[in-house]
């Protein structure tokens, strides 16, 4: 296998990358006259803050003003003083996104000052996998022009320190700010320049390009652009962040610590019995929103405050103190009452600002995820008073509220902690959770686009991670899995030196097929194919070559690069995996790939593509089907030198819900799906919706809904939270993920409880397949892009109420047990059960076909749309 050189590790990205760019796939933008700027410098430290600011004088405000920014790698604006935006979205650095601007509101007639910090991240972050310093802007202000270049000022904000600390090994920026070395109004228009603000340096490059085809020297890791023709600059395609304050609900601890050492130190280092605490409130609560905490022999104060629930924003507060104190703001995802004295257990996540002499109000520069917000106060005399904690949460502006009513209060609970972790894993990026890495996974966090789509109706944000996901392809034809982030690329690296197991995850790239399959049969869109699609087929190329011609399957080990990462945590061996990744590949060359060729006219490689898959799906069988258990056994080949039977229940829900099992043979996989002895292995949260899906496709929504009521309502952060955690258990005050990505949830009251799902892509046509158990009063909306569905039913079988609206220009087919009297028109079966088999134009089997129950004698009905149906039922 041919394996990457360590100095090919960045040269990947802007050689063997750029053969798979496709110039017109997406908007391009050109930026002129505006320039590239950036301080006068031939080197920037990692976590280096700038000032950048311009002033224009206006007669009036105009009724038109637009333009766009972008920084590498992250800004905050202001114009005239006032906050206006934060960003950009993370993206590929070759393909970055401009953020627009829609500043009239802020705009003054007179003197105006457009003001910018911009933080170079340097060494790479969970969202900026590797970056160059610049900024760029353009605004056009009436019939004036506002452009970036040599007139505008700049400043080192030596309020940062330059060249700080990586906070986290995927997180660059461990914030410290003094308040005494910030320049005073210099956001405001009013403000004098002094000599520490100099002309910006106009960087050789041009505007339509990104920062990494400048000629600006990058001293950390020496890289250019060696093909600069393929960087591009992009117009942002989702909105601006939504952003509102979030005080917090009330002061749930208050202690005195003792210093026996530097507490920078301790910060630094995290050095062991730093401090001795003394757990006697020092904090006096002076009104609802105030706290006060006096001097106590050089002590320092902690108050330890909770939020409602988690949530992800930028932290604030405001102190009122003597110049020279400090303060350490800690954030957390869970705290227990009683447990550490400082929150400093996960990931570093502090920051730190010294105060001026009276009134400070700070906000952290980046956001964080957080139910905890922790002051650390020290360095002080006299009196201290706190204030106006809380966070600015940032959200996605949804085009749609949630709609959720479910009258057993277990399920409503997990349904609101789903809704909200939703809100803090999906935003700029669909990530799998904001407190750690802040990454972008396909795979067991793809599924998040299904959720995204049915309960807030919004395809751009799915659009757009499909087209940044794609570009993190890899020369060698492997998706970087996490991309855009920084972690997959220095994973190259450490597999070379055999410094780590991790690898680019193959399985997510698996899974990244079915996420543009499935994005399709939602949207009915194709645009994002002319991007992802060759990048698709380049994955699956390299994928063939990796068969072992001793058993025609694909290892999951000694990969090279690479692994599997599928579930470790419900295999016993690795060698386990087999089966499961055999069965996932085969599964999408079948049925996400090949259907996709052939939407595109590509029928050679859907041809190739669905032999391929037949081939591995054989396979699978000849060596892992027990004809005698009539099941697939994921340790068939070594069961006697193990001792025992291992099952895992995504082998079984995979083969359930592909049709794989020989003769159609489904049954005892769907009791052990149902059953979970012990000898089956069972997928963490965010893969635990395989599972359900074949549950639902095999009529158990009995053991869906026990599953919901038991084991999701009861996980600790559901409850603590309103959240759904990473694992199956989780203790507070450690580096667990308390909110993660596992939406199944939400995708079981879509698709399993309601049974909505596309029979033609985009909506046109659908099928409402209801299963609602013993669910006695539920009423939701399930978006599509052809207007919402609202779904409700009450009381028991026997006398069942269902009712829901059917979208104008759509036909809706209404599956219903056997001897259902209903007022519609039968649909003609095909294949003698009425099943419907696939999506029009030869496109290949939709959600309907993968997730229909499969009941023999149920009966399709055909209702057309533009209204509103509302039975009364026995069988349901």
């Amino acid at each position: 296998m041919k394996r990457l050189t360590l100095t090919s590790v960045f040269a990947l990205l802007f050689t063997g990358l750029s053969i798979l760019s496709l110039r017109g796939a997406e908007p391009e933008l050109d930026l002129a006259p505006a320039r590239w700027i950036w301080y006068p410098s031939q080197r920037t430290l990692s976590n280096t803050m700038l000032m950048l600011r311009k002033e224009f004088t206006l007669d009036s405000v105009p009724e038109k003003v637009s333009g766009w920014i972008l920084a590498d790698s992250r800004y905050r604006l202001w114009i005239n003083g006032q906050r206006v935006q934060w960003g950009p979205a993370p993206a590929d650095p070759r393909w970055p996104e401009a953020d627009p601007l829609d500043i009239r509101p802020y705009l003054q007639k007179g003197k105006n000052v457009l003001a910018a910090e911009v933080l170079y991240f340097g060494l790479g972050d969970g969202t900026s996998p590797i970056g160059k310093p610049g900024f760029i802007c353009k605004l056009e202000v009436g019939n004036r022009l506002v452009a970036s270049d040599s007139t505008w000022l700049v400043s080192v904000a030596r309020s940062w320190p330059a060249g700080q600390y990586k906070r986290h090994y995927v997180r660059a920026f461990q914030e410290e700010f003094d308040a005494n070395r910030y320049p005073d109004g210099w956001r405001q228009a009013d403000y004098t320049p002094g000599s520490e603000w100099v002309y910006a340096m106009e960087l050789g490059g041009r505007a339509d390009r990104s920062q990494l085809a400048t000629d600006y020297p990058e001293y950390l890791q020496d890289y250019w652009a060696s093909n600069r023709d393929v960087s591009r600059i992009r117009p942002r395609s989702i909105p601006l962040m939504r952003e509102y304050w979030v005080p917090v609900s009330k002061l749930a601890e208050s202690m005195w610590l003792t210093w026996d050492q530097d507490p920078r130190t301790y910060f630094e280092m995290n050095t062991p019995h730093s401090y001795r605490a003394d757990r006697t409130p020092c904090a006096v609560q002076e009104n609802d929103s105030t706290w006060s905490v006096v001097a106590s022999d050089g002590r320092a104060a902690v108050l330890t405050f909770e939020l409602g629930e988690q949530v992800v924003g930028f932290p604030a507060f405001t102190i009122d103190a003597p110049a020279g104190t400090v303060v350490e703001l800690l954030t957390h995802e869970a705290h227990e009452v009683g447990g550490p004295e400082l929150l400093n257990t996960h990931f570093n996540a502090w920051s730190r600002w010294t105060c001026r002499e009276g009134r400070n109000r700070f906000e952290a520069f980046d956001f964080e995820s957080a139910r905890w917000l922790q002051l650390h106060i020290r360095n002080f005399t006299g009196k201290v008073t706190v204030s106006g904690v809380g966070l600015r949460r940032r959200i996605f502006p949804w085009p749609h509220d949630p709609a959720i009513r479910i009258g057993d209060p277990a399920i409503q609970r997990v349904m609101d902690a789903t809704v909200n972790t939703l809100n803090n894993s999906a935003q700029d990026l669909i990530v799998d959770g904001m407190g750690r890495e802040r990454q972008q996974y396909s795979g067991d966090c793809g599924h998040q686009l299904h959720a995204v789509m049915g309960t807030f109706g919004e395809t751009r944000l799915p659009r757009r991670f499909l087209i940044t996901y794609s570009q993190g392809l890899s020369s060698e034809g492997y998706f970087l899995d996490c991309w855009p982030a920084y972690d997959r690329l220095a994973r190259v690296m450490q597999k070379q030196l055999g410094l780590s197991n991790w690898g680019p995850l193959l399985d997510h790239g698996v899974g990244f097929v079915f996420d543009n399959y499935y994005y399709y049969c939602q949207t009915g869109d194709t645009t994002h194919l002319a991007e992802t699609l060759p990048r698709l087929l380049r994955s699956f190329d390299y994928l063939t070559t990796l068969m072992n011609p001793a058993d025609s399957l694909l290892p999951v080990e000694n990969l090279g690069i690479p692994s599997v990462w599928i579930d470790h945590h419900g295999y016993k061996k690795s060698r386990h995996k087999i089966l499961a990744f055999n069965l996932y590949v085969s599964a999408m060359c079948q049925y996400a790939l090949a259907p996709l060729c052939e939407l595109t006219g590509r029928t050679a490689d859907a041809v190739r593509a669905r032999a391929f898959g037949e081939a591995l799906q054989q396979a699978c069988v000849r060596r892992f089907w027990s004809p005698e258990r009539q099941v697939f056994v994921c340790n068939l080949p070594w069961e006697r030198e193990e001792g025992e039977t291992r099952y895992h229940d995504r082998d079984l829900a995979t083969a359930v819900l592909f049709d794989m099992c020989p003769g159609g043979k489904t049954a005892r996989s769907v009791e052990l799906l149902a059953e979970e002895p012990a000898e089956m292995g069972f997928s963490y949260p965010a893969n635990a919706v395989w599972r359900l899906w074949a549950l639902i496709k095999a009529n158990r929504i009995d053991v869906v809904l026990n599953d919901l009521r038991t084991r999701w309502a009861g996980l600790e952060s559901v409850s603590l939270n309103n959240t759904l955690q990473e694992g199956w258990h989780a203790k507070p005050d450690n580096r667990e993920q308390w909110s993660h990505c596992p939406i199944a949830p939400l995708i079981v009251l879509q698709q399993g409880i309601a049974g909505i799902r596309p029979l033609e892509p985009g909506y046109g046509r659908f099928e409402i397949a209801p299963q609602p158990g013993d669910l006695t009063d539920a009423a939701f909306t399930v978006q599509t892009v052809k207007g919402p569905i609202d779904f409700a039913v009450s009381g028991k079988r026997g006398n069942r109420r269902l009712s829901f609206t059917v979208p104008a220009g759509t036909t809706a087919e209404l599956v219903l047990p056997a001897g259902e009297k209903v007022p519609f028109p039968p649909v003609a079966s095909e294949g003698g059960d009425g099943l419907q088999n696939g999506l029009q134009d030869g496109v290949g089997r939709g959600l309907s076909d993968l997730l229909h129950d499969g009941q023999s004698g149920a009966c399709r009905y055909r209702i057309d749309g533009g209204r509103k149906v509302e039975l009364r039922l026995r069988h349901l």
